[in-house]
């Protein structure tokens, strides 16, 4: 009885989270105008709560329900051209209980107002034992229909809420500032005047995020809204 309840219930997600899928529909009215002319100088990054300095490693720890997770971040010395635009290259590695779990490839670009967007990121996700399992997440703007996100307004004020890409039904990743001028201690040292934001994906319903931006720092906290699951930095090198 038990397995065969089970099975029904399957069933029936399985049958919901179709006809769920099924009046989900492309966003059109998100279609920002990306130029050139608009990014004179795009690889500066001087944004104070999103900065990744070129030469410098971010350090972030958590434990997860599967083990420790480590994450390293360091901005590298290439660039990529997307729509004529120069994009910074950011490599972040996570690294569970000791292994390498996924190596990304992400691309910013800062444009003259003072918005850092971003314009995708090409993934390597791999099994435990060191082999490549996918590439899920990979997404690049303008390609399949996917395309540029908001990863931090150049006026950063509470309420203010943008997508931070789009690839209909694999990168939805959407954000709210929901408080500033916050005082927040890691490992890392205790900083203040930061900001929190909210961070969630109709994709994943359970996925919900509060991340803390440090000014002149940039990420120096995340929590899992779900689990409590929390990521702090805790060495700059």
């Amino acid at each position: 009885m038990k397995m065969l309840f089970c099975f029904s219930l399957l069933i029936g997600l399985f049958f919901s989270a179709c006809k769920k899928e099924e009046k989900r529909q492309i966003d059109n009215s998100y279609n920002p105008v990306l130029l050139p002319a608009d990014f004179t100088n795009p690889t500066a990054m001087t944004h104070p709560y999103f900065l990744f300095e070129v030469g410098k490693t971010y350090i972030y720890e958590g434990q997860t329900a599967e083990g420790m997770e480590r994450t390293e971040i360091a901005r590298q010395t290439a660039t990529k051209n997307i729509f004529g635009i120069t994009c910074v290259v950011v490599n972040d590695k996570v690294f569970l209980a000791g292994k390498l779990i996924e190596d990304t490839f992400d691309w910013y670009a800062q444009d003259n107002a003072g918005n850092v967007w971003y314009f995708g990121e090409d993934v390597d996700n791999y099994n435990l034992d060191g082999s490549l399992k996918d590439h899920a997440g990979s997404w690049e703007a303008g390609v399949d229909g996917a395309k540029a996100g908001l990863v931090m307004p150049a006026d950063p004020q509470k309420g203010k809420k943008y997508r931070q890409e789009y690839y209909f039904n694999e990168a939805e990743d959407q954000a709210e500032i929901i408080e500033t001028g916050l005082s927040v201690t890691v490992p890392f040292g205790t900083f203040t005047n930061c900001i929190k934001t909210h961070d969630w994906t109709e994709l994943e319903p359970d996925v919900n995020e509060n991340k803390f931006y440090a000014s002149g720092v940039g990420i120096i906290k995340s929590v899992n809204v779900t689990d409590n699951e929390t990521h702090v930095l805790i060495e700059i090198k």
